[in-house]
């Protein structure tokens, strides 16, 4: 089975550089051909993806999220996943390539780095820490799409103001669609998130004796809870919409970027298991 880890390994970022390299294609060439192929060939990496992460746990004993490479390959997943689940309820399809470009960083990062751990703390062999995890990063991977969202949003925007209606006007989804859609995908992550906070609230005290509601994770993945849910809050109360929105959309994920990448620096960390 290792073995078959380490093909699937090297075989995932190929994958993803193919799906964006399809999707890229399309939206520049607009082949009716590639319409359908491109989706199936999303499903089927996601059906091998998931076999990878499978067989990872089943032959290590735990879930990948010891490390962050190993994170990494979960987030890939969670952002590539998540788009297919979009396109399937939207029919939009000009935007994958896009997203799927993260989930290729993501994977290629991963695959580069990520390293073969056997021994590693039993409390990571508990399920109730993969929801959490797997939570926390599909909340991660809700706001990466809605900031790719409000960042089109944005494109689109200039080009109707400039007067520019050309290749990328024609294949953009309208303003009302691209501000539905990462209004959404935040909605959707900031449940997860919400649902990964409560689960660690709960439970993680118990589980680690050197809990700490001042631990450097805790207090980033709360400051991220708090920016997207006042966010949430202002448009649902205070009517923010349109450009404004897109704009605080790519604020708060620049801001989270920035804090989760500080509270891989600030000090030590229960959450950190190998160094």
């Amino acid at each position: 089975m290792l073995e078959t880890i380490r093909i699937l390994n090297t075989t995932l970022p190929a994958l993803y550089l193919a799906i964006f390299a399809v999707y890229l294609i399309d939206f520049f060439k607009d082949k009716p051909a590639l319409h359908n192929i491109k989706r199936i060939f999303l499903f089927v990496t996601l059906i091998i993806h998931t076999a990878y992460l499978l067989f990872w746990t089943i032959h290590f004993d735990h879930p990948p999220i010891t490390t962050k490479f190993e994170i990494f390959t979960v987030l890939a997943f969670s952002v590539a996943f998540s788009y297919f689940l979009i396109e399937l309820s939207s029919d939009i399809r000009a935007t994958g390539a896009f997203i799927i470009l993260f989930s290729l960083i993501f994977q290629a990062i991963s695959s580069l780095f990520i390293e073969d751990l056997i021994d590693v703390p039993e409390v990571l062999r508990n399920r109730l820490l993969g929801l959490h995890v797997i939570s926390a990063l599909l909340g991660y991977a809700g706001i990466t799409i809605s900031a790719v969202y409000s960042m089109l949003f944005t494109i689109q925007y200039k080009r109707i103001k400039l007067n520019q209606f050309g290749l990328v006007f024609n294949r953009l989804p309208s303003l009302e669609m691209l501000e539905k859609l990462s209004v959404n995908s935040i909605i959707v992550g900031f449940a997860l998130l919400t649902i990964a906070i409560v689960i660690g609230t709960v439970w993680l005290p118990q589980a680690f004796p050197d809990f700490s509601l001042l631990d450097p994770k805790l207090l980033t993945t709360g400051a991220v809870w708090l920016i997207y849910g006042s966010g949430l809050a202002v448009r649902f109360t205070s009517g923010l919409y349109g450009k404004k929105f897109m704009t605080f959309s790519v604020i708060g994920f620049v801001a989270a970027i920035v804090a989760l990448a500080a509270s891989g620096i600030m000090g030590s960390s229960f959450h950190q298991f190998n160094k």
